[in-house]
């Protein structure tokens, strides 16, 4: 009875270790392991499945979020506040449903992120390229996707006198946001400018016009991101960049248009603006913080206009369309984890992915799971990879070490615990650096890579998806992408819908 007794003292102690992050330590003896799974094992026969309708479904896609992506921000995460990265739980990891997501698109083993996202938001697959259109449509033929446009999420929650809203931290036209209301043969053609002759000509409409006038588009109660020169002409010279001008050759101003079409709502490009908004009083809101991407999480504090965090627009949204009478659909992504891969840069890619767990644990923080599903997921993954043997506790940034004893490769160079399969970190016809001589945890260190290129690819294997609230139970096993739209669809509609 004793060890008994013992024992579940101990687990008690290790659930509150597993609840509270911040508390993250090394087990240090067989007992303590032991005490640390049972504690796991009770917290996930505790979490019962919520089986009912979803008032509002919040949706969080990290862009290029793969397996590994995750362990290394955990680790990262921990690393930063001075606990134990390999153990630390993360708000993500704290959801109770996972499932494995294919990725492949129609057309490619390796998907870009307009597909993915075209799958995750219509429940179909498409081809590489292409957004809110069907797999019949090649890319860059506008006359074939008028015929073949898919209705997505969006539309249908609104169509359920749902309110809706877009987060991004990338261009509010780039794939992934695009993908909750525009269908374009182009994945590029974000402006006016960026349509080909035929496509104008074809009667095709750029992707900032569809967010403004679109049939979905026109009614987004809640727009925040990036990529404010796509909705302003040539002629206009950015509010925070005076050397720099928008982007639209057909002379629209498309935020002084969805002003118009919103009287009472508010249109803001700043921090400051954003902070004053009343978020009980306001019905639109459109907020657009950097003519093109948001910057990164690691250098949003730097920007000359201010930006607030991914955690603070998703509380913001949270707060504003909480309120409305017959619940809301969001989407929020972290799109500048993708960017940072493509660079080679992993500090930034994790920073940002950072940055997504605390707005998830502010969504989870702010919401009642009896009512909420959350579900948390990725469009790809990259070749970014975590290998080499490091100790427990070796730095995730670092060059390999164990024991105490940097490990070297055959060349008698150190290398570091995270790499690319290829990339800009790669060299051609030159020695590779050593990474010993170098500080490899510093914000613009590039990895090395094995395969030159220009910018590093996404990958082609599995994402996690993983979920919490109403019909979350769904998301298990290993599922196709396309599949998360119906999972989402049915947590709407309730579970004795057809």
């Amino acid at each position: 009875m004793v060890a008994a007794r013992r024992l579940a003292r101990s687990s008690v102690l290790a659930l509150l270790i597993a609840a509270s992050p911040a508390l993250a330590q090394h087990a240090s003896t067989t007992d303590a392991y032991r005490a640390q799974a049972m504690a796991e094992l009770t917290r996930i026969k505790a979490d019962a499945p919520v089986v009912g309708k979803a008032r509002n479904i919040i949706l969080f896609i990290g862009d290029g979020m793969g397996v590994s992506t995750l362990t290394a921000a955990r680790i990262h995460q921990g690393q930063r506040q001075g606990v134990d990265g390999e153990s630390f739980v993360p708000t993500m990891d704290r959801l109770s449903s996972t499932a494995l997501v294919k990725t492949y698109s129609h057309d490619g083993q390796v998907s870009d992120s307009a597909p993915t996202a075209t799958a995750i938001l219509t429940g179909v697959k498409t081809r590489n390229g292409v957004i809110g259109v069907g797999p019949e449509v090649p890319e860059n033929d506008c006359a074939t996707s008028k015929a073949h446009r898919l209705p997505s999420l969006f539309g249908f929650a609104q169509g359920q006198g749902m309110a809706t809203g877009v987060i991004s931290t990338a261009r509010i036209t780039h794939a992934t946001p695009a993908a909750t209301y525009a269908h374009t043969a182009q994945r590029d053609w974000e402006a006016d400018g960026d349509l080909t002759p035929d496509a104008r000509a074809q009667g095709c409409v750029d992707i900032a016009r569809q967010m403004v006038e679109g049939d979905v588009g026109a009614r987004l109660d809640l727009i925040l991101g990036g990529g404010r020169a796509n909705f302003l002409p040539t002629t206009s010279r950015d509010p925070e960049y005076a050397a720099m001008t928008g982007k639209r050759t057909d002379r629209k101003d498309l935020t002084k248009a969805w002003q118009r079409r919103n009287p009472r709502g508010a249109y803001v490009w700043n921090s400051a603006d954003f902070a004053k908004v009343d978020l009980t009083r306001t019905p639109r809101l459109l907020g657009l913080f950097e003519p093109d991407h948001m910057q990164y999480e690691a250098d949003r504090a730097k920007d000359t206009g201010g930006e607030p965090s991914l955690a603070d627009m998703t509380r913001s949204a949270i707060t504003m369309l909480g309120s409305r009478d017959k619940g809301y659909v969001l989407m929020v992504e972290a799109g500048r984890i993708d960017h940072a891969h493509h660079a080679g840069n992993a500090r930034r890619a994790l920073e940002d992915t950072i940055a997504l767990d605390e707005a998830v644990k502010v969504a989870m923080d702010m919401t009642d799971r009896a009512d909420t599903l959350v579900l948390v997921t990725a469009d790809h993954s990259h070749t970014f990879a975590m290998s080499g043997y490091p100790g427990r506790d070796n730095p995730i940034l670092g060059a390999v070490t164990n024991g105490g004893q940097a490990l070297k490769a055959k060349d008698g160079k150190g290398y570091t615990t995270l790499g690319y399969a290829n990339g800009p970190g790669a060299t051609i016809d030159t020695p590779r650096a050593d990474p010993l001589q170098t500080d490899t945890t510093a914000l613009d260190y590039r990895q090395q890579a094995l395969v030159p290129l220009g910018s590093e690819t996404h990958g082609g294997d599995d994402v996690l998806a993983r979920a919490s609230g109403p019909m979350a139970h769904l998301v298990k096993g290993t599922i196709e992408q396309h599949s998360l739209y119906y999972i989402m669809r049915d947590a709407l509609t309730g579970p004795t819908a057809e």
